[in-house]
């Protein structure tokens, strides 16, 4: 999927025009999910999708998480990796990247980068059917006013053992990766110049342990039609 993936992102981000400060009527639908490390927050989100595909009888929505990055890498013409690493790092604007600005003609400066990711996001997030995976895709996405906002928390136990399970870690490896992680979302977010979560935007938290993986579907599903998410929408023909 990943090359068709690709090349319906580059015909939405070309097509952005099509979704002027006029039209942001037409914006959406968007789900954002954002998690605790360990809240297996990707695994949810390929389940939701395909519920609601089910249910709307047409394959429309999309889950997208590193995605965000290889287009934003082919945006910048860099490699998916340096913008991962640049907008994951707490030390900015090192002598290094200063003697590398004049040195590489592909050097791109961190403010463009993070512009560039910003924008994919939104461009994304505008066209609709999207259920975006972390980025900070909530606080890219707030204005957009048929979304929903979902956090997913966990118990340290809960997430410390999910994490153990998924990759195979002892306890202590696993509680270093957490801090790791979580380091790398603060630096991601002071990137944005957001210095906090902004807990008070997600319309949804969930506690992962508290439930199972359909329990939190159902939840899911019924905040959508609460909020009226799919109100008065066309259903799109697109197909990759």
């Amino acid at each position: 999927m990943g090359n068709s993936l690709m090349t319906y992102l580059n015909k939405r981000l070309v097509d952005e025009t099509s979704f002027s400060k006029g039209n942001m009527n037409m914006a959406g639908p968007v789900i954002t999910i954002s998690r605790e490390v360990g809240c297996n927050g990707l695994k949810l989100a390929n389940l939701l999708a395909s519920r609601m595909n089910t249910q709307e009888g047409i394959s429309d929505w999309k889950v997208l998480s590193k995605e965000i990055f290889h287009q934003s890498a082919k945006e910048l013409d860099l490699e998916p990796e340096t913008v991962r690493q640049t907008l994951k790092k707490s030390d900015h604007y090192t002598f290094e990247q200063i003697l590398k600005a004049f040195n590489d003609k592909r050097y791109k400066s961190e403010e463009k980068i993070v512009k560039t990711v910003k924008e994919v996001v939104r461009t994304l997030a505008i066209d609709g059917y999207k259920i975006i995976v972390g980025r900070a895709s909530h606080l890219i996405t707030k204005d957009i006013e048929r979304s929903l906002h979902i956090r997913l928390i966990a118990p340290l136990d809960y997430r410390v053992n999910t994490i153990m399970n998924n990759n195979n870690l002892s306890r202590n490896e696993a509680l270093q990766f957490i801090d790791k992680v979580e380091n790398e979302r603060i630096a991601f977010r002071k990137a944005l110049k957001e210095d906090k979560l902004r807990e008070e935007l997600f319309d949804l938290t969930i506690n992962r342990a508290s439930f199972t993986d359909e329990q939190i579907l159902e939840i899911i599903d019924f905040t959508v039609k609460k909020k009226e998410l799919m109100k008065g929408l066309k259903r799109k023909m697109e197909y990759f």
